[in-house]
């Protein structure tokens, strides 16, 4: 299934993590401890989403296991309506500065090109968490029994797998995941917000669907290509045009190429491209 609140649980997670990030900032903390102080913004950060992750499976997804396709699809988004709003009751709507660590401020120039210290921290985080999830799910007994799940569930639950369990966990590692992206996030861009999660899962949809769902390789290539779309297609679109902000047009970039993914090549770029039978 799509499961359109996991922006949410993103925003949660840096939500969670904020609050720390905040207190350390003022006591000096996050400056003295970086490494301490990020290693527990990270783990409150995975355990909030986690905790939202496996609630959202027990309340609104698991009741509808044996619905209609399109149930659990409209209650995934009436779930990451009803977490947007929860968040703006218990945060406020406005939009509120994350501090960083004074090691990761600025930026560094290698081979005449600048970026922000923050980005090679993102990067090799990403990456060896993707390639941890691959192996996880590809060598371990629960990741294949996660693809056996996706692939038929009650052929699955006939073969022994308990089918509840394997959800759960999926969705454990779903948070875990969105818990450390949160932090990232934050980190990069200095602000959490309760409305942060949206654009963040509509590009992880399209990136998702770009790369091919289901491979998490694909889902990482994806991204990299929707990202330099973003950031190079705005200027291109505007070539010989002045406007204040061009990356204003980044949601019609994220959402052209869904599209056009979605009409040319619905699989995806690893995806087989073969219909499924429904």
């Amino acid at each position: 299934m799509i499961n359109f609140a996991h922006g949410e649980v993103f925003m949660f997670g840096a939500f969670a993590s904020f609050f720390f990030a905040r207190a350390y900032a003022a006591s000096g903390f996050l400056n003295s401890q970086p490494i301490v102080s990020l290693a527990i913004l990270f783990l409150s950060a995975i355990a909030v989403s986690v905790g939202v992750a496996v609630l959202l499976e027990r309340v609104c997804y698991r009741p509808l296991r044996n619905a209609p396709r399109l149930v659990p699809l409209i209650t995934a988004i009436g779930a990451s309506l009803f977490l947007q709003n929860s968040a703006q009751g218990f945060f406020g709507s406005q939009t509120r500065g994350y501090p960083r660590p004074s090691f990761l401020e600025g930026t560094v120039t290698i081979g005449g090109v600048s970026f922000d210290k923050i980005d090679p921290v993102v990067i090799a985080t990403s990456i060896i968490v993707m390639v941890a999830l691959d192996l996880y799910v590809k060598r371990t007994r629960t990741g294949k029994s996660m693809r056996a799940v996706a692939q038929d569930r009650e052929i699955a639950s006939l073969m022994g797998i308990d089918v509840d369990r394997v959800v759960v966990v999926t969705f454990v590692i779903g948070g875990m995941l969105a818990g450390i992206a949160g932090v990232l996030y934050a980190l990069m861009f200095g602000q959490v917000g309760a409305t942060m999660g949206f654009l963040p899962g509509i590009a992880a949809f399209t990136a998702a669907v770009l790369g091919g769902i289901g491979s998490i390789p694909g889902a990482a290539i994806g991204g990299f290509i929707l990202g330099i779309s973003e950031s190079v297609g705005p200027y291109l679109l505007l070539l010989g045009f002045r406007v204040p902000s061009p990356f204003e047009l980044r949601g019609v970039i994220t959402f052209s190429i869904l599209v056009l993914v979605l009409i040319f090549r619905p699989g995806g770029i690893l995806g087989t491209g073969e219909a499924e039978k429904v």
